[in-house]
């Protein structure tokens, strides 16, 4: 028997309104893990190049890992991924919680839905069976509504749902999956995805238990990596703060993004910082399945922007995409802007960078009050940015628009508007200022995904001789490193390090969990897979998957005509930065190329075409892949 896993996925073709199930054998699960990993595997395997992301054609997969829903902390989460309306690239996004773990419980590793249903649907699970059940009294609903709803008609309140809410009904190509009305999948438009096929939510229940090859093993490595985890760099701040607290340090380093990147630092940062939630609207800590950090947030604000514990509280992203980003500072406005996101199904993200695109646009004269439906949107608005996320989310009048993304906006309102449309191949960018941090920089550009925040850890980290950098050092990485240099030795820990949080995705591991930032080092990693699934693994065939699940996403983005010139950055990072330290935060525009050729090089993939080579496709075993163009 297979431990860890349980060697099912299901099938659901929504058009044929059947589900079946099929069994991988383990080399498969030894090779991909699960997660970002496995689910490229089907999408590769199965998925013809140049699918409409929102026809019935394209492969909806939700993913969980070998270990995942093991009791242990930051071991909660999935992936789910398809082809994204928002860049026609590889589209994928992870999510903590309690519905992974959920998933496994019920008795199976992940779910692959094809085809479009006729008429709203949800699809529920219940220990190792599933059902497509009408939905038509769901549609049009806010997540907690359809949430309710689906507990009450099942009759059980520990059922965990993850939906798509209305932003998802009506395809907003950056609308996200949301379970547990706070967790959220929230890049690439996964819940447009749903939403095109119908399918508002997907409810499970699990009374099942994940067997374990070394129980006792796991239960010791449970106990040491609990007692870690306050000694560790980050966990009792985010165990006080959450990721909020990343505010204030970004502001003091003159790297807050602000006023749509034009800035570094905003006079508005300490209202919205992690400590002024804390000492004011904060409900209470909350976290995901078995982990101890409880790094989320709860909030609670009453009057005109009102917003309740049952949708969290806004993470550092949204501060700052909702806050900074915008010139806003009234932290209870961005809470209301936050809980709306989750009502709707909206990426904060992608809603926040969209609306501080339109708000330059205005001040610089490209859009007027009768181009944004008579709403003044200028940076600093906060009934302006609440207003533009509900237009946003029902695409009505100026929101219509904005709901494109700032790529395809920008096309139709004119040229004039494109350097302060800042995205990466189509997807706005994370909340973090590549200027400062130039590994970002890299990762910003060289994600499958377009801009993602969480492809390496961040060069901030590694700038001393500390704990963080001692816990990276097995990678070979064992020099301090500026954030501001290029060259050799930051192409060399980029691309070991993103092997690592490429190697997280696959695992389910949450990147507040192990190293660099906390409790699980690198041996503790191989023990705790070794453990659960009694495979005689090792840090390097670990570390080769997540190699194996970087190019595996190189290789979805070669087949859907995505070319080299996609990994770059907008021009604006390549200016100096204002009201930070103009004189290091600034990317040379010539040295970034060469260092994404060395990348190329580094990772075996021709160093013109960023094509991965057959030599290494069969090093990673990936031979299969190399009849693609």
């Amino acid at each position: 028997m297979p431990y860890g896993y349980n060697g099912r996925i299901l099938r659901v073709d929504l058009s044929e309104k059947t589900i079946s199930e099929e069994e991988p054998p383990e080399t498969v699960y030894r090779k991909y893990l699960g997660g970002s990993a496995l689910a490229l595997y089907h999408l590769l395997k199965e998925l013809k190049p140049g699918t409409d992301p929102l026809g019935p054609e394209n492969m909806l997969v939700f993913m969980s890992s070998v270990v995942s829903g093991v009791p242990m902390p930051g071991l909660t989460r999935f992936t789910v991924a398809a082809r994204s309306p928002l860049t026609g690239a590889f589209g994928e996004a992870e999510a903590g919680g309690f519905w992974g773990p959920e998933l496994k419980m019920a008795g199976f590793d992940g779910i692959i839905i094809t085809g479009r249903s006729e008429k709203p649907v949800y699809l529920w699970i219940k220990d190792g069976k599933g059902e497509i059940r009408d939905a038509s009294n769901l549609w049009g609903r806010d997540t907690g509504d359809v949430q309710r709803l689906i507990r009450e008609e099942l009759k059980d309140k520990h059922i965990r749902v993850a939906q798509c809410g209305q932003a998802g009904e009506h395809l907003v190509p950056y609308a996200c999956v949301l379970n547990e009305l706070k967790h959220a999948s929230g890049r690439t438009g996964m819940g447009a995805v749903m939403g095109s096929k119908n399918l508002r939510a997907v409810a499970v229940r699990g009374t099942g238990k994940i067997a374990t090859a070394q129980p006792e093993s796991v239960k010791k490595l449970t106990r040491v990596s609990v007692e870690r985890i306050p000694k560790t760099p980050l966990g009792n701040q985010l165990k006080r703060y959450g990721t909020p607290v990343f505010v204030m340090g970004l502001q003091q380093g003159g790297i807050l993004p602000t006023r749509n990147f034009q800035e570094g630092r905003f006079e508005g940062a300490e209202k919205i910082s992690g400590e002024t939630m804390t000492e004011t609207i904060l409900e209470g800590p909350k976290g995901c399945y078995s982990c101890p950090v409880r790094c989320k947030r709860s909030v609670k604000v009453g009057g005109k922007y009102s917003a309740t514990p049952e949708y969290g509280g806004p993470e550092y992203e949204t501060l700052g995409s909702l806050g900074s980003l915008c010139g806003i500072d009234d932290l209870a406005a961005i809470s209301h802007g936050n809980e709306i996101c989750n009502r709707w199904g909206l990426d904060t993200i992608s809603t926040g960078v969209c609306i501080a695109f339109a708000m330059e646009c205005t001040e610089r004269g490209i859009l007027t009050s009768q181009d944004t439906d008579g709403i003044d949107l200028r940076f600093g608005n906060a009934d302006a940015m609440i207003e533009m996320i509900r237009k946003i989310a029902f695409r009505e009048g100026f929101g219509d628009l904005l709901a494109e993304g700032v790529k395809r906006a920008s096309a139709k309102i004119g040229s004039e508007s494109e350097p302060y449309a800042l995205h990466v191949k189509g997807q706005e960018m994370a909340i973090h200022e590549p200027r400062g941090k130039f590994g970002v920089a890299l990762s910003f550009a060289l994600s499958p995904t377009g801009a993602d925040h969480i492809e390496v850890p961040h060069d901030t980290s590694f700038v001393a001789d500390n704990a963080l950098l001692e816990s990276i050092k097995p990678l070979g990485e064992i020099e301090p490193l500026s954030a501001t240099e290029l060259g050799p030795r930051k192409i060399s820990q980029f691309a070991h390090t993103q092997q690592v949080f490429s190697l997280y995705n696959s695992l389910g591991i949450c990147n507040f969990a192990a190293v660099p930032y906390s409790t699980y080092t690198f041996s503790m990693i191989t023990a705790l897979v070794e453990a659960v699934t009694g495979w005689n693994t090792s840090l390097f065939e670990l570390l080769e998957v997540g190699e194996r699940a970087a190019t595996m996403a190189r290789m979805f983005n070669v087949r859907e005509g995505i070319p080299a010139a996609a990994d770059s950055l907008p021009d604006r990072f390549f200016e100096p930065l204002h009201k930070g330290e103009s004189d290091e935060k600034r990317l040379d525009k010539k040295a970034f190329s060469e260092n994404l050729r060395l990348y190329y090089g580094a990772m075996g993939w021709d160093p013109e075409t960023a094509i991965p080579t057959d030599g290494r496709l069969a090093y990673l075993r990936l031979d299969w892949l190399t009849a693609y163009p």
